[in-house]
């Protein structure tokens, strides 16, 4: 064999996109070309002045300067566990120690369960637009998303016939991401109980993505197995948003208590004994946040709303855009009426390009490149929005006209 051939990769790896990340080679070739970037494309509070309370810093540096760095149990810490359990339970989705895992993030804890759940093959229900992580996995794993629509017509909430309709026999499970990332939809508790009630009729496992949570700016939005404790559902969460510290990596996944979930516990366990263990020394910040004082999450919930006002009203105010106001966490998914042959990459692309402003095109969450959607963070403070919607509209203006 040739000393210069290329080493060939993994097929798999063709199949595998995550546009939010991925759109980040181009913003840095805008940089490089001596133009400021902002950054819409990623939901991380830290670099727009967000930061985790006081007292989990303490708690991580605190089992930093005692010796806690190295592996912990692979389920995670004691305490930690334990603390999950008390507050799954004390909101309405009874949980114990043993069915609790600490993960690296909600990430891993998507990865572990969809791993231990679905075979090559078979088929998963995603909400469309979708969090690409989960396409992402269900391509490395052989498995297939099957879209299930969302209406922005109606909030973005659930197409409940569409959705059964494209259930089959190798369908294995639900994903229920709420409230929602990319569209910030919020489900009301009709919605919530009707995807118990499918999920339930044909055996499916819902995968509850729920690390928005707290963010629902009316108020916490509880678990969906609140509503069916019995139900088959696993319940994910972290302290990335809502404690404002996504760079640790501390989540959770919550496994219900219906015996039909022990042979998938178990698999989720098996699989998380591979990896060792999550981030240690974090793992001590998990129960002094959910024991302690959360009284500032309010105040961030208040942010976030007059947050969510300005982009809705700035963004419906540009000819050519429109914009489904959100309800919880800190993402909205505009629209451009975009002409023939063109697309949402290249509307996003091209925005980059004159503006250096970087939010992501709504392809890289599923949808059809033609419909014009893209989504953006909006943790810049409002004076910010205000001198960032100023300057898409004026973008938007001279490309509408083209």
């Amino acid at each position: 064999m040739p000393v210069d051939s290329s080493i060939a990769v993994a097929s798999r790896v063709r199949s595998f996109k995550y546009a939010i990340r991925n759109i980040v080679s181009e913003a840095q070739r805008v940089e490089q070309a001596g133009r400021t970037v902002t950054y819409l494309n990623v939901g991380d509070p830290v670099p727009f002045g967000f930061g985790p309370p006081a007292p989990l810093v303490e708690a991580v540096r605190r089992a930093l300067s005692d010796g806690h760095n190295g592996y912990v149990p692979s389920p995670g810490i004691a305490e930690a566990r334990e603390a999950v359990a008390d507050e799954w339970t004390r909101i309405g989705f009874p949980a114990t120690p043993d069915r609790v895992l600490i993960t690296g993030g909600t990430s891993e804890g998507i990865e572990l369960a969809l791993t231990a759940l679905v075979d090559p093959g078979d088929s998963v229900l995603v909400p469309l637009p979708t969090y690409p992580l989960y396409t992402a996995v269900l391509a490395k794993i052989g498995a297939e998303p099957a879209y299930y629509r969302t209406d922005p017509a109606r909030g973005w909430l659930p197409d409940l016939e569409h959705l059964a309709s494209l259930i089959t026999p190798r369908t294995r499970a639900l994903v229920v991401i709420d409230p929602n990332n990319p569209t910030g939809a919020v489900y009301p508790e009709a919605t919530r109980r009707a995807l118990i009630e499918i999920a339930e009729r044909h055996g499916l496992t819902i995968l509850a993505d729920e690390v928005y949570g707290d963010l629902a700016y009316d108020g916490p939005v509880p678990p969906l197995g609140r509503l069916a404790p019995d139900a088959a559902i696993v319940s994910f969460s972290s302290l990335s948003k809502a404690w404002l510290a996504p760079g640790w990596r501390a989540g959770w996944l919550v496994v219900g208590r219906s015996p039909r979930l022990d042979d998938l516990l178990a698999a989720i366990r098996k699989l998380a004994d591979g990896r060792l263990c999550s981030n240690g020394p974090v793992q001590y910040a998990i129960a002094p946040a959910l024991r302690g004082d959360r009284t500032f999450q309010a105040a961030l919930r208040d942010d976030l709303r007059a947050r969510a006002e300005v982009t809705t009203r700035a963004l419906n105010a540009i000819p050519g855009l429109s914009c489904v106001p959100p309800a919880g966490a800190f993402y909205a998914m505009p629209q451009a009426k975009l002409g023939a042959g063109d697309s949402d990459e290249r509307f996003v692309l091209e925005l980059l390009r004159r503006t250096g402003i970087l939010t992501v095109y709504g392809s890289g969450f599923g949808l059809p490149p033609d419909a014009g959607f893209f989504r953006v963070v909006f943790l810049a403070s409002p004076n910010e929005l205000e001198s960032i919607y100023r300057t898409i509209d004026t973008f938007a203006r001279d490309y509408f006209k083209a």
